[in-house]
């Protein structure tokens, strides 16, 4: 005997009859069909991201304080042009002196960048240069430590 496709069947127990619901008023899954009474839950689908009426976390979020990256480092920045206008040939600028002067308010780490000219032979110690800066610091006789 060959086998056909109407000889084949499921396994015992592995096929379930689907629950037809809302088939009355009488009976287990009837009327409500199971979705209780009223509400959003009872009326088709309701988003994932719904907070009951709530403002949802996702527009409330700008409003709350301290958005910062705790592991992006901020820097403090300054030009050269400034450093040219501030320090006297052959001074060493580093954080305590720019702080001193009141260039640089926060405490947080300096960086020289490299807009303006600079003529003075200045010694900088300070967190990060940019290569620009660099150059035109080594070039007008200082040095970068």
């Amino acid at each position: 005997m060959t086998i056909k496709l109407h000889h084949l069947k499921p396994a015992s127990g592995s096929h379930k009859e689907r629950k037809r619901v809302a088939r009355g008023d009488r009976g287990r899954g009837g009327k409500t069909a199971g979705r209780g009474t009223k509400g959003t839950g009872a009326r088709g689908t309701v988003p994932e991201n719904f907070e009951g009426g709530q403002v949802p976390l996702v527009r409330r979020q700008p409003k709350l304080p301290g958005f910062n990256n705790p592991k992006k480092v901020y820097f403090a920045v300054i030009n050269v042009g400034r450093l040219e206008e501030a320090f006297e040939d052959g001074d060493t600028v580093s954080v305590e002196t720019l702080n001193a002067k009141g260039m640089v308010k926060k405490k947080r780490p300096v960086k020289v960048l490299g807009d303006g000219e600079l003529t003075k032979a200045l010694t900088v110690e300070v967190d990060a240069v940019t290569a620009t800066a660099r150059e035109k610091i080594t070039a007008a006789g200082g040095s970068v430590a």
